[in-house]
């Protein structure tokens, strides 16, 4: 329930007034007077999302969280498969309402465990409606052509019945430019009782600043982004229609915006005289009075926040003239590193031309730093300004301000940036109590709009910084928790898309999660069993897009990227698959086999889910106890299948291509190819080769009953109780319960990771046995080591807590 409080924290809300006489979206159920839109196209996933955003969690303990959490508490028992709206408005009553609209499926409501929940129905005027009372919250239900229609207010459900209402032809505009990949979309209405602002000045309010915005939200661990566009139909009454027929310049207030400053709004204009016609048809001003030719050459105007103090910045394209304008005004009262520092006679100049955008009143002395023209009041923000300018110690200067400006547009028509302090400032102005949250973490927020014809775009950012790590730091980058405790090992998958990697988990019921690198839970889905081994990904459809394949005990799964089952898997079986899936792809063409174990038999199909009619191994002597490997060494192919005393090694179509000449104990590990050889370890701990004339070599490892190997075609890694060896070198660690060896090969670098599960230790050592600077790090289960984004820095997940994953950095 707490991801409907957070996202109301998080700018989240709209209106509208409509229906259609044919309904057959979900807009077409959004009750009148609605103030709060808010759109998700995958449930689970937005929950998930907001339960891991540090951001939003930071307000879970608020009064206005409590409260909408007792509100919306029944809305936990629903699971949509598809699009939900959540609609807020208020009642004549002033009391704040919801409603919940969604596709109608069978299982959309799920009670039957539930010992606190009770039903009745009502019925009269050919209407049918549910009264559910779920922990003392009582939520009205109906469904109507197949859409789920629910609500705390009786009222509202029975205007749904009525089909008179004129279909709202801009709604649908609108509803349609949000978009179905991100966390969260909102539509929402300046008139609304939650959100009243998002600038530092009063006068900025959002109900004068605009009618609506639509916003795409997307929501990960340390960051949350916004996308969207804002339009106000009266181009007189709000505020952000004072950029027609004005064009955005590139913001530049960063350059001069000392980096322990409070933050800057900056916007930006091509032609100062639209701008002031915009301005007094806003203000229903005859004129804006007397603006001398000062502003005939500037194309952005900054305020620079620093506690109450402010500082004007004007940013002239002809300095010369810029100059010229102020001629009267070079009394020299003051010279700091240089710089002369005059007097300025007009202080309310620039309140009285850009108000409400700009308030300060008290610009009493002003500076020249290159093309930026700097007024204040405050003699030590003029030379604070001035030192940093110097100094290069500016905002535009820091990592964490670079960063987010990826995010972020060159030029825009309006542009609010908030250091911490700031940002708690503006949040504060939404709630109704003082907030004692820590927001220290955030150094750097963002707000932009560019205006275009007749509405502007909206970006924005909240991140949370982090200090450049030193050389060779390991560096804890996310820590994502999950609906329920982990139950398999965490793995990485590439996005065909990005060209990124990805993570994949399960939990102990079942659930499937795929995971950006970001932290943000894309989808979350049921499974019919535990995954066995490792997932593999396949390109089914020859596309380049990718699959997750894989096997539980009974089943047979291929995914797409979205979560979705593709056809015609999952494949059912009634005995029990007892190995994990092997996947072939002999000649790298994308034909792929799919090997499936049950007990001693193993089946062979074809991505189509058919079984090859051409592989004629059907069963062992004895129980399969490896998954199926498949090698190729020269120009021939080898499947390799084992026993507990029999190594199978077959030839594509399952007939036998090599006898190894010696039987021998096989211990339960898998088999690799070292030294052009199927080597594999016995129950004594010796290392079994075999070559492909069927000889048999061993070697004695001194290995305990209880070890572990992984190769790479060179080199052996083996583990055995405290001892790890790593080619021909042997470390002796701390006694513990160790993982078996992880063996990565990135960048023309050999890693070797294991972890100790009894006292929580991830170790990653080199191919010399050397261990990494900074480790042994946190750590519950085998690590995977990759490059997970494009920085040139390696990244590895793990488990952390029972229910949480991982994911450290090496720098």
């Amino acid at each position: 329930m707490r991801f409907f409080c957070f996202s109301l924290l998080l700018l989240l809300t709209f209106s509208c007034s409509n229906t259609k006489t044919n309904r057959v979206q979900l807009i077409d159920f959004i009750p009148k007077n609605t103030s709060v839109v808010l759109k998700t196209s995958n449930f689970e996933s937005l929950k998930s999302s907001i339960n891991n955003s540090d951001l939003l969690q930071k307000f879970s303990k608020t009064k206005t969280y409590t409260a909408f959490e007792n509100r919306l508490e029944s809305i936990s028992l629903l699971k949509p498969k598809g699009d939900l709206l959540v609609c807020f408005c208020n009642t004549i009553k002033d009391s704040l309402e919801f409603t919940v609209i969604t596709k109608y499926h069978k299982q959309l409501v799920k009670t039957d465990s539930l010992t606190n929940y009770t039903e009745e129905t009502l019925t009269y005027k050919n209407r049918k409606i549910t009264k559910s009372t779920f922990n003392k919250c009582i939520l009205y239900s109906t469904v109507i052509d197949s859409m789920f229609i629910a609500s705390s207010s009786k009222t509202i459900i029975d205007a749904v019945f009525d089909n008179d209402r004129i279909p709202n032809t801009e709604l649908e505009k609108i509803y349609n430019t949000t978009s179905n990949d991100r966390t969260l979309s909102a539509l929402i209405k300046a008139d609304n009782p939650v959100l009243q602002s998002f600038f530092l000045e009063d006068t900025l309010t959002l109900k004068a600043f605009t009618n609506y915005l639509a916003l795409d939200i997307d929501v990960s661990q340390n960051e949350t982004y916004i996308n969207g566009i804002t339009k106000a139909n009266d181009s007189t009454e709000s505020l952000i229609n004072i950029f027609k027929n004005t064009i955005a310049q590139e913001n530049q207030t960063q350059n001069i915006t000392p980096s322990n400053a409070d933050g800057f709004l900056s916007f930006t204009f091509r032609n100062f005289e639209n701008l002031k016609t915009n301005l007094q048809t806003y203000k229903k001003q005859d004129s804006i009075g007397n603006t001398t030719e000062l502003f005939n050459n500037i194309v952005e105007i900054g305020v620079i926040y620093q506690d109450d103090d402010r500082a004007i910045i004007l940013n002239s394209i002809d300095v010369i003239a810029t100059e010229d304008a102020l001629i009267s005004e070079q009394n020299t009262i003051d010279t700091f590193r240089e710089l002369d520092i005059y007097s300025f006679s007009t202080p309310e100049l620039f309140s009285n031309t850009f108000s409400p955008l700009v308030t300060f009143n008290k610009a009493t002395k002003y500076c020249i730093l290159d093309n930026y023209f700097v007024f204040a009041d405050n003699l030590e923000l003029l030379q604070s300004i001035i030192t940093n300018y110097q100094n290069k110690t500016t905002l535009n200067e820091k990592d964490f301000f670079i960063q987010a400006k990826e995010q972020l547009v060159d030029a825009s028509s309006l542009m609010f940036v908030a250091n911490p302090s700031t940002l708690k400032q503006v949040i504060s102005k939404n709630f109704n109590e003082a907030l004692n949250i820590n927001l220290d973490s955030y150094n750097i927020s963002a707000l932009q709009f560019i205006y275009d014809n007749n509405f502007a775009h909206v970006n924005g950012i909240i991140r949370k910084g982090k200090a450049r790590a030193e050389e060779n730091a390991v560096s804890e980058e996310l820590n994502i928790k999950l609906d329920n405790d982990i139950l398999n090992n965490p793995q990485f998958v590439k996005n065909h898309i990005t060209g990124e990697k990805e993570i994949v988990v399960q939990d102990i019921k079942n659930n499937l999660y795929l995971i950006s690198n970001k932290g943000k839970i894309l989808w979350k889905k049921q499974l019919q069993g535990a995954v066995l081994g490792n997932i593999e990904q396949i390109d089914i459809y020859k596309n380049g897009r990718l699959q997750l394949a894989f096997a539980t005990p009974n089943h047979v799964y291929v995914i797409d990227r979205n979560g979705k089952d593709v056809s015609p898997f999952p494949m059912k079986f009634n005995d029990k698959i007892t190995q994990p899936l092997a996947v072939f792809d002999y000649d790298k063409n994308k034909n792929y086999r799919l090997l499936v174990t049950q007990g001693k038999h193993v089946l062979m199909y074809n991505d189509e889910a058919k079984v090859v009619k051409g592989f004629t191994f059907k069963a062992a002597d004895n129980t399969i106890i490896t998954t199926p490997k498949h090698f190729r060494i020269g120009s021939k192919d080898y499947i390799i299948i084992k026993t507990s005393d029999k190594l199978y090694i077959l030839d594509r179509t399952g007939k036998t291509r090599v006898t190894p000449k010696t039987g021998y104990a096989y211990s339960n590990e898998p088999v690799f190819e070292y030294n052009n050889t199927f080597t594999t370890t016995g129950v004594n701990g010796h290392l079994i080769s075999i070559d492909i004339k069927g000889n048999v070599a061993s070697r004695n490892l001194n290995l305990s009953e209880k070890h572990a190997i992984t190769t790479s075609t060179k080199t052996l890694v083996a583990q055995s109780e405290n001892k790890l060896t790593i080619k021909n070198k042997t470390i002796e660690l701390d006694y513990g319960n160790y993982t078996e060896p992880g063996f990565f090969y990135l960048n023309d670098k050999i890693y070797i990771s294991i972890t100790d599960t009894q006292t929580h230790k991830a170790y990653l050592f080199d191919s010399q046995a050397k261990l990494l600077p900074n480790f042994p790090v946190y750590g519950n289960s085998p690590i995977q080591l990759d490059n997970i984004n494009k920085d040139r820095n390696l990244e590895f997940v793990t488990k952390g807590e029972s229910n949480s994953l991982l994911l450290y950095q090496l720098n």
